[in-house]
Parts: C-alpha cells; structure tokens; sequence
C-alpha cells in the first residue's frame, strides 16, 4: 500500500474513532439527562390533582386588584397562579432582615475565573412577599449594605440598595449607591436594567431582587423530581462553610442535599418532588422584556425554586438557573429556606456564575444600627461593621460548578435545550469528564 492510500486509510479510522466517541458521549449525556419522574397536568397522580386548581379566572383582591382575592399564603388546592406567587417568596436574597458572607464567582468558556466576597447586612422594613405586595407602591421596603472584603484591591468598596414597591404606573425598584474607596466618594448610580445581567456575570438584577409575580402569566406543566441541582465537579470532595455558633464546618459535597439536611419531605431515594410551572412575561406589564418566558421547577410543599430556565422571544434558552437551599430562619417555617448555593449558566455566552452565601444569621436591627449602618453618608468612614468571615473561594477552575443538565426529554413540547454547536460539545465532554472543559481544551 503506497503512502497515499495509507493515509487515505488512517483518516477513515480517525473519523470513525471520533464519530463513535461522538455517539457515546451523546449517550452518555442523554442517560444521565434521563432520569426523571416528570409528568405532565393529565398523568399527575390523584394526590396531586388534589393540590391543583386548574382555574384561571380567580377573584380579585378589592384594593389591588391585580392580585388573587385569597390572602397570602393561601390554601390548597392552590392555582398555578399562587403556586408563583409563593415561590416568588424566594428570591436570591433572603426577604427578611439578616447578615450574609456573599462569595461568588464566574468562570468564562476559556477557563477564566473572577472571584468577589462582600460582607452583606439586610435589613427588611417589610419582610416577605407579603410585606410587599401590602407595602404601598414607591414605599422604601428597607435597605441592602454590602461591603467588598474581596478581592483586596477593591476591599472597603461598598454599595447600598434601596429597594422600593413598584408597579405598572411606578416602575422604580431600585435607589442605588456606590462608594469607591479611590475616589472617596459616594455616587447615586442609575438603575440597572432589570433583564440585562451584570458585567462579567451571568445574572440580571431580577434574578437578584426577584420578579413581581402579578407580572406573569402563570401555567402548570406537571411535576418533575429533582435529584441533583447546583453540581459540584469530581475534582472538589468537600467544601468548608460558616455556620453561625459552630464556626467553620468541613462538608463531603456528597452529604449536601437540595433542601438541607431538615427537610421531611425527600423521595425514598433522595430526590425532592416538584411542582413545574410556566410563567409567561405580561406585554402590558414588561414591555421591551428580553425574557419571554420561564420554565420554573419549585418543591410541592415550600414552593422554594429549585430550578429556573429563562427563554428569549426567539424561543432560544438564555440561562439555567440551579439552587440548593437551607432553612435559615426556622421560626417563619416552610416561608424560612433561603438559597444556600446557586450557578446562573448563560447559554450564548457560555459563562457560568456562582453565588454562595455563607453565615446567614436573621437579625433585629436597633434604631442605632440602622441609623448607623444603612446610610449612604456613612459609607465613607470605610467602616466594616462586623467581618464575616467564608472559606468558600475556588482555587482553580478545575473546582468550578458543572453547567446544569440539561434534561432535554423533560416538557419538550415547552422546553428548546438546544445548544450552539461549540457549546453542546463543551457541554458533553464535561459529562464525560465530570469537570468543566474549556474551549481551550
């Protein structure tokens, strides 16, 4: 055989070898993407077609009348409407007055990382989504200090929101500051757009403060069970966090369960029982929204978001959106989880966000505090009220989160997981390697 045919040969082999790595990888991805317990509103078992209302038009309340005539939280069964509105209660931060190590990072599709930690003290002068939706609108709902205490170049940079109670007529969400240490100066900067994500990161300021469910039009798809949410690659075994009275805690990431090692209500084999819902953007409400709608999977007895997938007006999948939650407040019961760990995982660019709050405490904040920590003129005494320590960092990005599955047998007929092609390969070599891969790599 001349050297021609030889190598004529050898590129026969080589294609074939990567069309059939190229189909096990596939298989692989689609058998861990496979196991599911999803089903749709028709094939719901009895018990839960007990919990659902399916009507559509309920009473309006008298004086807000674009909200349900049942008081929060409601009793079952419960529309697909008040399952949004209770699940509405938990947003990125806690609604209620706490303190938090915030550590958070993103990994880009090269492989590079940027990390931050700030020192977070909440304050709710209405706590809850109840206490917003009775707050009246453009009322100041509390306020937000964060102080950067990472990295150290940026350390005692700080920022105060203000969130406010809008609606239809009055739009503003959000008074914001920020105090930059080089320049010693406190700036009013303008309100972020609620459906762009930050620079550098994968999340929005909805994604954030939260949505106003009145916003939405909200569907039942079924249930799902949920097994795994937040991943943790194989390269990291066990993380170390901060829990308030017994300091730093080393945890097996295997021994990390989706709801908190409390929560009563875990499958036989671990998994946790969901409600999946639709909810579809208001034009009269959002206009100009780039989210048209989102695939939301909430747990059937909290309603706590577990899983929460954002689709553009081209019917693209824009960002994956993966929690893990604790009950932090124990004496506000089932409305007491908070999230714990959460990844944002944005498609077109293919940037993954992580955020981890670590060392929640609930607070009571005296009139003291509050005249003392949430000023904007204070923030240039460059004071750190109290550290909150967090051995939560990344060292590499070989310890990064995993891109979320993708679960594309799930609802297809409301669901497009389809990937742009550098993406989906990345994506399956990751399911095969158990760690992110780069598109270095």
């Amino acid at each position: 055989m001349n050297s021609k045919a030889l190598r004529s040969v050898k590129a026969v082999i080589k294609n074939a070898i990567k069309i059939s790595l190229s189909i096990a990888l596939v298989a692989a991805t689609h058998a861990q993407d496979l196991k599911s317990d999803w089903k749709t509103v028709d094939q719901m078992s009895a018990q839960d077609k007990a919990l659902f209302d399916p009507n559509h038009a309920t009473p309006r309340d008298a004086s807000i009348p674009y909200i349900p005539a049942e008081k929060f939280p409601f009793k079952a069964p419960y529309t697909a409407e008040e399952m949004g509105y209770r699940s509405a209660q938990f947003s990125h931060i806690s609604r209620w007055s706490h303190s938090i190590s915030d550590v958070f990072g993103v990994v880009t599709s090269s492989g590079y990382v940027n990390q931050g930690e700030w020192a977070c003290f909440v304050d709710f002068s209405q706590p809850g989504i109840e206490g917003y939706i009775n707050s009246p609108v453009g009322q100041e709902l509390g306020r937000w200090m964060l102080y950067e205490t990472f990295p150290p170049e940026s350390e005692g940079a700080q920022q105060l929101w203000i969130p406010i109670r809008s609606d239809k007529v009055e739009k503003k969400r959000l008074e914001f500051f920020y105090y930059s240490p080089s320049m010693r100066r406190v700036r009013r900067m303008p309100e972020p757009r609620r459906d762009q994500r930050f620079a550098n990161n994968a999340q929005t300021l909805d994604d954030v403060m939260g949505r106003d469910p009145w916003e939405f039009k909200w569907e039942l798809l079924g249930t799902d069970v949920l097994y795994e949410t937040a991943r943790f690659p194989a390269t990291r075994s066990s993380i170390t966090w901060n829990e308030p009275g017994k300091g730093f805690v080393e945890r097996p990431v295997s021994s990390i369960k989706l709801m908190g090692d409390d929560f009563d209500h875990y499958t036989s084999d671990g998994g946790v029982e969901t409600w999946v819902l639709k909810a579809t953007t208001k034009e009269e409400w959002l206009p100009d929204y780039n989210e048209k709608y989102l695939i939301v999977w909430v747990e059937k007895h909290t309603f706590f978001i577990l899983r929460r997938e954002k689709y553009g007006h081209d019917g693209r999948l824009i960002t994956i959106e993966s929690r893990m939650s604790e009950k932090e407040n124990p004496a506000l019961g089932d409305l007491g989880y908070t999230s714990k760990m959460g990844t944002y995982w944005n498609i077109d660019h293919d940037l993954i966000s992580y955020s981890f709050h670590d060392a929640h405490q609930p607070r009571v904040w005296s009139d003291e505090q509050k005249n003392m920590i949430f000023k904007a003129e204070f923030m240039p005494r460059e004071w750190l009220f109290e550290p909150i320590p967090s051995q939560l960092r990344l060292d590499s990005p070989d310890e990064f989160f995993l891109r979320p599955h993708l679960y594309p047998d799930k609802f297809p007929n409301y669901r497009n997981t389809t990937l742009p092609p550098d993406v989906q390969s990345r994506y399956q070599q990751q399911e095969t390697a158990k760690k992110l891969v780069f598109e270095t790599e």
